[in-house]
């Protein structure tokens, strides 16, 4: 089940050493923040999809779905406690067909396949056993929970409260403009959460442990999102909840040159604005949310959003949003389909969750502004470091041939005629580099710092220290290669 290297090939320093290498200069804007995100920005799903649910002539959910995921493999939980905290979403294309054994709800069944049913299953059923269990493990990995309701189906009262720790519930899923397999009227949606804000304050009437309200969980469509917020009025929404797919079906044979091609990369940030611009006008208290992206549709790709090169699109997004203020970003999923972050059997972490357990610990929630040469291969994002001093950025090379040497300079308040001062570090930095096993973008295998990251044999996460490097040499980021490097001493008035 584990693979034991403790290098990785070392045909890939050779083969880093023979690419083209370009020097850029990389300007960090510091003295200001251009937006925020929430402290626990990364997030990840668990849907409900059954075994039963194929695409594409496969069927990759196994047992990951919600109902029947053994939630007692060590594995699954170190994965999860390695974040401490990690957020996540219990939702999914089936959230909308699940209804709970309260009230006077007697039987319990599972999703079924059936041709009229809502994406062709019939509905199936959350039991207080299973909410139970989930709530222990939940509380036990430390997990900050949201949970999508149900927006189709009324309601039933539960005769006794248990005081589950809710951190937040979102209303519905992709119900929103044009719908995925059923849509509501914004007007009449804006009413409906009304009525969920109401339940919620006669629920929790404290208001420190009241959880926060979100929604559509759906698909941007500008006007279906004003008039949803224009019907629910102010302080009933908490976060505005939008869903990101932008690398179309998993089947797409063009799917890694869409990964790799910035200017596809950069069509999505029209979505991010979108939002953003309606959040201003309408300000919610926590403002926009991804709640839920997994690149590809229909469970992702089976070639790709299990490898290495899943995470071009990934990391690139998560950087794209966060300096369109967008607070949160969910993947899906957790485990399950082709995009889980770990093997849906194995529950061994694919690429994807390296870097994402990177940006938790070293990416503040301060988001910087950075301007460079204009080479779209090189994407850089810059933070706040995650509650230390300094700050972080991470750097993307989509070149499959190219290096790239960078020098930092630090722009100063005032005059923007002003030149930029070269930045020289005085303390060393801290490097985190992550290549593919082989080379080949196309491995499930990621190497940090050379070091290949496969789980111990007590199935906890591997160490993952940075290399500590000299300040007065430029950063060098390989060809098809991403890389955190975190400067203490870098001086940014936005992170003091």
């Amino acid at each position: 089940m584990y693979f034991k290297f403790t290098f990785c090939p070392i045909i890939l320093l050779l083969w880093a050493s023979l690419s083209f290498a370009q020097n850029v200069n990389v300007v960090i804007h510091g003295a200001a923040s251009i937006a925020k995100t929430d402290d626990n920005f990364v997030c990840v799903t668990l849907d409900w999809w059954p075994a039963e649910k194929c695409d594409y002539n496969q069927c990759p959910w196994g047992k990951a779905g919600i109902l029947n995921l053994d939630l007692r493999y060590g594995a699954l939980i170190n994965a999860i406690k390695a974040f401490n905290p990690l957020r996540i979403k219990v939702g999914g294309s089936l959230q909308d067909n699940v209804v709970y054994k309260v009230g006077e709800v007697s039987s319990c069944p599972n999703f079924m396949k059936r041709e009229d049913g809502l994406f062709g299953f019939s509905q199936g059923c959350l039991s207080m056993e299973r909410w139970d269990q989930l709530n222990r493990f939940f509380n036990h990995t430390g997990v900050k929970l949201t949970f999508g309701l149900n927006a189709l189906f009324g309601r039933n009262e539960s005769q006794t409260e248990k005081g589950y720790k809710v951190d937040s519930y979102e209303f519905g899923n992709q119900l929103s403009g044009s719908g995925m397999g059923a849509k509501v009227d914004a007007k009449q949606y804006g009413k409906d959460v009304i009525v969920l804000k109401n339940l919620v304050k006669e629920l929790y009437a404290h208001p420190e442990t009241q959880p926060k309200v979100l929604g559509p969980g759906g698909f941007y469509e500008e006007k279906w999102f004003n008039t949803f917020l224009e019907v629910s009025g102010q302080g009933i929404v908490d976060g505005l909840t939008h869903h990101i797919y932008n690398l179309g079906p998993g089947d797409d044979p063009n799917m890694m040159n869409k990964i790799l091609d910035p200017s596809y990369l950069n069509q999505v940030s029209q979505t991010y604005k979108g939002v953003s611009d309606v959040v201003n006008k309408f300000r919610p208290q926590l403002g926009a949310w991804v709640s839920e992206s997994g690149g590809a549709l229909n469970d992702g790709s089976k070639d790709v959003s299990r490898t290495f090169a899943d995470g071009f699109w990934y990391l690139d997004q998560m950087g794209m949003a966060s300096t369109y203020d967008q607070k949160v970003f969910c993947r899906q999923a957790l485990i399950g389909g082709n995009y889980g972050l770990l093997n849906a059997t194995t529950f061994v972490p694919n690429p994807d969750y390296y870097g994402a357990l990177l940006w938790h610990r070293l990416m503040g929630s301060t988001v910087l502004a950075v301007t460079k040469e204009s080479d779209p291969d090189l994407r850089v994002y810059a933070h706040c470091a995650k509650k230390k001093p300094g700050v972080s950025l991470i750097f993307i090379n989509l070149s499959k041939d190219r290096s790239f040497n960078i020098t930092l300079s630090n722009a100063k308040p005032g005059d923007p005629g002003k030149p930029n001062y070269e930045f020289v570090g005085k303390q060393n930095r801290e490097e985190y580099h992550l290549r593919a096993l082989t080379g080949d973008i196309k491995d499930d295998i990621v190497c940090l710092n050379d070091v290949p990251m496969v789980q111990t044999d007590s199935e906890d996460i591997p160490a993952m220290d940075p290399k500590l490097v000299d300040a007065s040499t430029p950063i060098s980021i390989a060809a098809q290669s991403i890389a955190y490097v975190t400067i203490r001493d870098f001086e940014a008035p936005a992170c003091v």
